[in-house]
């Protein structure tokens, strides 16, 4: 007899949104306005679809066939596009905004990795149905019999390929196809509970996924590395306040932009978790951060290649 999987470690880093941390990392995104505009209206109408109807209803009476066609989509949502483009902490976060516009909790569910196994005979697949399970038993707590949520659930899936890739493939294992089949299932029950609930996928190998989850997701948003502007106001943001100038901004700018031998760009993270900290801590203890000295940095600091989504 087979043993049922303990949820313990099966999630990571659950939480209750709204937060404060959740907020100020969302408001440190840049560049993505629109992102976040379309990713937490779409959250809050597959959470809590009610209020949908009241703007429906007051500025479009006749509009139900438009209602239709929004609401039967099944509850899933794909972000995909480079390594260190942001989307991982968008889908970390962005809950908190909808939490806050629609005036309810919402519980977020980091799936982990090792909802994969070992390996062994049918352990994803019991793994990701429990996950299914687990997230579809704490979403049916929330639903109210007038439509309105009381809370909301949003599953996050980080590196989404490694558990939802292809069936295409001659070379997949078994034990990954039964899996995939179990995550199938789960966004279909999830779908079909018309629960105050959501999926999020994140990967960098969109055409890695299988077909039928490209299918059923509601929308795909593609991130890209920050162009020129971007990467301006990241970097405004964080050495305006002690001392650069805008022509000292510019200069690193240009310098972490796509080169003649190197036809890419700095991603978000490069800037923020790599050289903001490498010009801090070069210029630490001895004195103030010279710009000339932060040029010289970011012209020596090689950006994270392009992931080759193939």
């Amino acid at each position: 007899m087979s043993q049922q999987p303990n949820l313990h470690g099966l999630f990571e880093r659950a939480r209750t949104l709204p937060d404060a941390d959740a907020r100020d990392r969302l408001a440190q995104l840049v560049g993505m306005d629109d992102k976040i505009k379309r990713l937490s209206n779409l959250l809050s109408v597959l959470i809590n679809p009610a209020g949908l109807q009241r703007w429906l209803a007051q500025h479009h009476a006749d509009g139900g066939h438009l209602l239709e066609a929004v609401l039967r989509r099944p509850p899933l949502v794909v972000l995909s596009g480079d390594v260190g483009s942001g989307k991982t902490e968008l889908a970390e976060t962005i809950g908190d905004q909808v939490a806050r516009q629609e005036n309810i909790d919402i519980t977020l569910l980091p799936l982990s990795l090792s909802s994969r196994g070992q390996g062994r005979v049918g352990e994803m697949t019991q793994l990701v149905s429990a996950a299914f399970e687990h997230t579809f038993n704490e979403a049916a707590k929330l639903k109210s019999a007038n439509g309105a949520a009381r809370g909301g659930v949003i599953l996050l899936v980080d590196e989404a390929d490694a558990l939802a890739q292809s069936r295409e493939s001659d070379q997949m294992h078994h034990e990954d196809r039964a899996g995939v089949n179990a995550f199938i299932r789960g966004i279909d029950r999830l779908s079909n509970g018309k629960l105050p609930v959501a999926v999020v996928m994140c990967t960098n190998r969109l055409s890695a996924l299988d077909p039928a989850v490209r299918r059923r997701a509601a929308e795909i948003l593609v991130f890209d590395r920050p162009d020129d502007a971007q990467r301006e106001e990241v970097l405004h943001r964080r050495l305006g306040p002690v001392g650069f100038r805008r022509a000292d901004i510019q200069a690193i700018v240009a310098a972490t932009g796509a080169q003649p031998k190197r036809p890419y760009g700095f991603t978000y993270s490069d800037l923020v978790q790599r050289l903001l900290p490498a010009i801090v801590l070069d210029a630490y203890p001895t004195g103030p951060i010279k710009p000339a000295r932060a040029v010289e940095l970011a012209n020596s600091i090689l950006p994270t290649p392009p992931f080759k989504d193939s």
